[in-house]
C-alpha cells in the first residue's frame, strides 16, 4: 500500500509559478511511474504529466507542455510538478498518482493504483 500526500497548492495570479510536491510512503516508490492529473469544477479529471520510474522519461498534456515540468527524487520519495506561467484555465484540484504495474508512465488515469487527496490550485486573472 502506498499513501500519497500532495502539497504546494494555493492562489496565484496569472503568469506566476507554483511547485507542487507529492510525498509517498513505502519503500517501493522508486519502482513506480508517477503522474499528475487535475480536475476543474464541472469537468472530468484530466491528465497533466507523467514520469517513469527513474525520471529519465516524461510526457505532458499539450495544454501544459513548455510550462510545466514533472520531476522526482527517489531518495526523498517525492515527485514534483513545477508550474510556470500559470493561466486561469489551470485552476483545478491537482492529484498525484502512482502506477505500481507499469513503471514507464501513462496518460491514462485507469492505469494508476494509488491516488492522493488533491491540492487546490487557483489562478486569478
Amino acid at each position: 500500500q502506498v499513501q500519497l500526500v500532495e502539497s504546494g497548492g494555493g492562489l496565484v495570479q496569472a503568469g506566476n509559478s507554483l511547485r507542487l510536491s507529492c510525498a509517498a510512503s513505502g519503500r517501493t516508490f522508486s519502482s513506480y511511474a508517477m503522474g499528475w492529473f487535475r480536475q476543474a469544477p464541472g469537468k472530468e479529471r484530466e491528465f497533466v504529466a507523467t514520469i517513469n520510474w527513474s525520471g529519465s522519461a516524461t510526457y505532458y498534456a499539450d495544454s501544459v507542455k513548455g510550462r510545466f515540468t514533472i520531476s522526482r527524487d527517489n531518495a526523498k520519495n517525492t515527485v514534483y510538478l513545477q508550474m510556470n506561467n500559470l493561466k486561469p484555465e489551470d485552476t483545478a484540484v491537482y492529484y498525484c498518482a502512482a502506477d505500481r504495474r507499469n513503471n514507464l508512465g501513462s496518460p491514462r488515469a485507469d492505469q494508476y493504483d494509488y491516488w492522493g487527496q488533491g491540492t487546490q490550485v487557483t489562478v486569478s486573472s
